[in-house]
C-alpha cells in the first residue's frame, strides 16, 4: 500500500505531465468545441507531445483519454461528436495519464464562457472542499479526517456530497486500496502512513447527493437535474504532511 521514495518520484514525473495536460487544456477557449474534439485534443498532446500513455483508454473496455462530465453530469461522462461546449456550462475532464508503468489522476471543472453566479460558487467551493481534505493529510491522521473536513465546508455552504464515487490508491494500477471517502467522521478509518499514494476527488452537488447511470452504463447524472462540479489530485503522505503530485503551474494549496 506504500511506495518507495523511487516509486513516489516516477509518479510525480507522470504527475508533472499530467498538470501540463491541464495547462493546455487551460489555453483552449472550449467554448463550440465538441466533448470529443477535446478529448482528441488531448490524446494526441500525451501520445505525442508528452511521450506517455492516456491511462483511462481501455481500462474497464473505456475506449477514451479522459471523462467529459457537463452541467448534471457527476462523472464517468464520455465524451461525443454531438456534444457541443457552449457559454454557461461548467465542464469536468478527468484525466490519467501513464509514464514509465505509473499513473497519476487529476481532474478539473471548468467555466465555459459566462457561468452564472450559482454555477460558479458551486465550482470555486468544490475546489475549496478538495483543498480542505488534502490539508487533512499527514501521517497519523485518518481517513476519516479527511472525508470529514471535505463534507463540513460542503454541508456549510449548503452542497451535499456524492457517496458512491470515492478517490482511490494509485500507482501502477489506476485503482488500488485505500478508498478514501469524501464524507466520514473525524479520527475513524485507516490511519496514513508515510509512502501511501492515493487521489481525492469530492463531487459537490447543487441539491440531494442522489445519483443515477444512464443507459450507455457509463454516465453518472444527479437524480434531480442539478448542477455537480468536481476536482481531483493525486497526492502522497510525506514525512510531515503531504504532496500534491500533480499540483498544476502556478496552482497553491489554499487554507
Amino acid at each position: 500500500m506504500t511506495k518507495r521514495p523511487e516509486e513516489i518520484a516516477l509518479l510525480a514525473e507522470s504527475g508533472k505531465l499530467l498538470a501540463d495536460v491541464f495547462g493546455y487544456l487551460d489555453a483552449l477557449s472550449l467554448i463550440g468545441m465538441s466533448t470529443m474534439q477535446v478529448n482528441d485534443l488531448v490524446d494526441n498532446f500525451i501520445v505525442n507531445e508528452l511521450n506517455a500513455r492516456p491511462a483511462s483508454k481501455g481500462q474497464y473496455g473505456y475506449a477514451y483519454a479522459l471523462n467529459s462530465s457537463r452541467n448534471n453530469v457527476v462523472c464517468h461522462g464520455v465524451p461525443s461528436t454531438t456534444e457541443f461546449l457552449q457559454s454557461g456550462d461548467i465542464v469536468n475532464f478527468d484525466i490519467t495519464l501513464e509514464k514509465n508503468g505509473y499513473i497519476a489522476d487529476s481532474s478539473k471543472t471548468y467555466l465555459v464562457g459566462e457561468v452564472s453566479p450559482l454555477a460558479e460558487r458551486l465550482v470555486q467551493v468544490t475546489y475549496e472542499a478538495m483543498w480542505k481534505g488534502i490539508k487533512a493529510v499527514r501521517p497519523g491522521a485518518r481517513l476519516g479526517d479527511i472525508g470529514h473536513a471535505i463534507e463540513r465546508h460542503a454541508r456549510r455552504n449548503g452542497y451535499s456530497v456524492v457517496r458512491e464515487y470515492c478517490g482511490h490508491g494509485i500507482g501502477r494500477e489506476m485503482h488500488e486500496d485505500p478508498q478514501v471517502l469524501h464524507w466520514g467522521k473525524p479520527q475513524t478509518g485507516l490511519a496514513l502512513r508515510e509512502g501511501m499514494v492515493f487521489t481525492i476527488e469530492p463531487m459537490l452537488n447543487q441539491g440531494r447527493h442522489a445519483v443515477r447511470t444512464e443507459d450507455d452504463g457509463w454516465t453518472v447524472v444527479t437524480r434531480d437535474g442539478q448542477l455537480s462540479a468536481q476536482f481531483e489530485h493525486t497526492v502522497a503522505v510525506t514525512g510531515n504532511g503531504v504532496r500534491v503530485l500533480t499540483l498544476r503551474a502556478g496552482e497553491k494549496m489554499l487554507s
